[in-house]
């Protein structure tokens, strides 16, 4: 087998390599940025998986129920149960290539986060994207001394090799010395999430540009539930970006409320007595934008977590506290913070199957910038379980599938290499800021469909303009299509979620002109 092509260094990324490098295959690791950069080592507050170490009787079937209703039964069921049945020997792996997870007598600690009953999110600490992403590295650089490996910083994606729905390789940009090369070989995209449609609105690095996926679209690959964005409800203000406030927060005992009436209105605690300030993120949002507006409610939405324990604080959110300190210059052990949704996770994106193929033969997909596992809402620690995994999984199809046998020659056209002006992607986020919001209606969609189909014939754009304008229509006519409300997707006009609508939306891009259609959600093999 040729070398594989993996665009994207970060856990997705890794995960594929080292798979690959493990079973003796060669890959090239292509990103923009060095792996230590990546959207993944923002990741804080911790990765699932069914232990059960907690004494609370959990098993991966309840990793799966909770998956699968915090998504509102709109991911691949079968890709979630692959994941979540998969999910304890992944955290078991990273902690054999020493990542260091909070434990107690020899045991894993588990805790509490959103949308889940049990106790089932591994942590260190409260940087454990850094954490696992550096015991990554130093795993996948075992395979790089050995020649197995190819690590490419600071080369971009300029094209995908493909011709009849077969991709053949990539075309690839050094971006140090300008000079362009074709790889050819099967292709794993893992270059994370669309963070680069939202500048300055974002909780991830808008290092994740867009761009690759913008690409992907503009060559016919089909892409899924693009309507379904992620606000986080707990993050504060920073220059250029929002930061995170770990949801691990809420899970040791971080509480929410408002002033009401002059008094501290914990208004989840009373909205949802069982799951309280730990719901799914898209319910404590929409909570929070609603009370805001209340006539009896005044001021912002803040976190109280002056109750925490000094052992909390000290072993187990330590990082967090002196994130807030710095940036907000109170300290939270002892003030309640002001806190705002923000932009945090696609759960739409390239559309795959379990076996994370796409719609183009020899190419693959893993990571944010897929769209199989969490549906319309995705629970917190599931991400990098996803990335992790779906790198692995993607890894172990290219070596089922054993590439290809033919060899078209593609010719070096020139091409519009100019890159989009911070005018145009400050454009298009505030058209799609408009109408995809936390709560949606026809009216506002419409408008932002109009305004940019408008903004796309008035405007002499480029060629990377041009593709990023027809990844925000799909955005937008995925939402107006969508005539529910469900998960993420909040339609004031369509309140009720409706079955009817309990399918994928697949997204589109031929001759010229962007398509949608629903398509029905695999059912659940029988369980052995």
């Amino acid at each position: 087998m040729e070398s594989v092509n993996i665009i994207g260094a970060g856990l997705a990324g890794l995960s594929a390599a080292i798979t690959l490098a493990q079973n003796g295959i060669k890959c090239n690791l292509f990103s923009l940025q060095p792996s230590e950069r990546a959207q993944s080592v923002l990741a804080e507050g911790g990765i699932n998986g069914a232990l059960n170490t907690m004494g609370e009787d959990d098993c991966t079937e309840n990793h799966y129920n909770d998956t699968m209703k915090g998504g509102v039964y709109l991911a691949d069921p079968n890709a979630v149960d692959s994941l979540t049945q998969n999910a304890p020997d992944i955290i078991r792996m990273l902690q054999s290539i020493g990542v260091p997870f909070n434990t107690k007598d020899n045991e894993i600690v588990l805790r509490n986060f959103g949308g889940q009953k049990k106790k089932r999110t591994a942590y260190a600490r409260s940087s454990t994207g850094k954490i696992i992403m550096n015991a990554m590295i130093d795993e996948c650089r075992k395979y790089e001394k050995k020649g197995l490996v190819n690590r490419c910083s600071h080369h971009e994606l300029i094209k995908l090799l493909i011709k009849n729905k077969k991709c053949f390789g990539v075309r690839i940009k050094d971006t140090y010395t300008g000079v362009i090369n074709d790889y050819y070989g099967t292709v794993i995209a893992a270059c994370g999430g669309m963070n680069g449609f939202f500048p300055e609105m974002i909780t991830g690095t808008t290092q994740n540009s867009g761009e690759a996926a913008a690409l992907m679209f503009s060559q016919g690959v089909e892409f899924s539930n693009l309507e379904m964005l992620q606000f986080h409800p707990t993050t504060i203000g920073i220059p250029n970006k929002r930061c995170l406030v770990t949801e691990a927060a809420r899970g040791e005992g971080g509480r929410l409320f408002i002033e009401r009436n002059g008094e501290k209105w914990y208004f989840m605690e009373e909205k949802y007595p069982e799951l309280k300030n730990l719901m799914p993120r898209d319910v404590v949002s929409r909570e929070m934008f609603f009370v805001r507006r209340m006539e009896d409610c005044s001021g912002e939405v803040y976190l109280d977590m002056t109750g925490l324990s000094e052992d909390v604080w000290q072993n187990k959110l330590s990082d967090l506290r002196e994130e807030i300190i710095h940036y907000l210059g109170k300290d939270p052990k002892v003030l309640p913070i002001p806190v705002h949704e923000g932009i945090h996770y696609f759960m739409g994106g390239i559309n795959t199957d379990e076996r994370h193929s796409t719609n183009i033969k020899y190419l693959y997909a893993a990571g944010e910038c897929t769209s199989q596992y969490h549906g319309a809402n995705r629970l917190g620690g599931n991400s990098m379980l996803g990335a992790i995994y779906g790198g692995k999984r993607a890894a172990l199809s290219v070596i089922e599938d054993n590439g290809f046998n033919e060899h078209p020659v593609f010719d070096m056209e020139i091409c519009d290499d100019t890159p989009a002006r911070y005018s145009v992607i400050i454009k298009i986020r505030d058209i799609l800021l408009s109408s995809m919001g936390i709560v949606r209606n026809e009216q506002t969609l419409a408008n932002a469909h109009s305004e940019l189909s408008n903004f796309a014939a008035g405007e002499k754009l480029s060629e990377r303009e041009k593709r990023r304008v027809s990844l925000a229509i799909a955005m937008i006519t995925s939402a107006e299509q969508r005539k529910e409300s469900r998960g993420a997707h909040y339609r004031e006009d369509y309140p009720e979620t409706d079955d009817k609508y309990k399918k994928i939306i697949v997204s589109a891009f031929k001759d010229g002109e962007v398509l949608t259609e629903f398509r029905q959600i695999p059912q659940r093999r029988v369980q052995k």
